[in-house]
């Protein structure tokens, strides 16, 4: 019989990385920080134990999207009253609060529990190209860009 494989709790080893979304696409860029937070890129992962890394996103302002995304795309949030829900577009969330763009798509791809609470916990977004966590010394994760894609 097969048992799970456990990592011992004091040698797990968390890095940090700074990641540049300038001219990325939003899935593309948001799928790969989830990956690295969960910690599905090192052989230690285990499904139920958060093994994952920290990661800063910069130029959170400079995402981007195709097509239509721009206008159409529609973000909606509520208050919890009566008649209490507000939607917004990419482009005016983006002029407004872009780390929110970012941080919404990233946690839609991290676990619907405690854990993915505690995972998304690790991410920072920062709208400019300066970040509070220099003394992490933080290492620059590449992400694979499609040209013309």
């Amino acid at each position: 019989m097969n048992k799970t494989y456990l990592p011992p709790v004091d040698t797990i080893e968390r890095n940090w990385y700074v990641v540049d979304a300038e001219g990325q696409r939003l899935g593309r860029l948001a799928s790969e920080v989830a990956n690295v937070l969960r910690g599905k890129n090192k052989p230690t992962f285990t499904p139920h134990m958060d093994v994952g890394d920290f990661v800063i996103v910069i130029n959170a302002e400079k995402i981007a999207v195709t097509g239509k995304k721009r206008t159409q795309k529609l973000y909606r949030r509520h208050s919890g009253r009566p008649g209490g829900m507000k939607t917004e577009t990419f482009a005016k969330l983006q002029a407004r609060i872009p780390e929110r763009i970012i941080e919404q798509a990233v946690k839609g791809m991290l676990p619907k529990n405690s854990l993915g609470r505690q995972l998304f916990t690790k991410l920072k977004v920062y709208p400019g190209s300066a970040h509070p966590h220099e003394a992490q010394k933080p290492q620059t994760l590449e992400i694979k860009t499609i040209p013309g894609g």
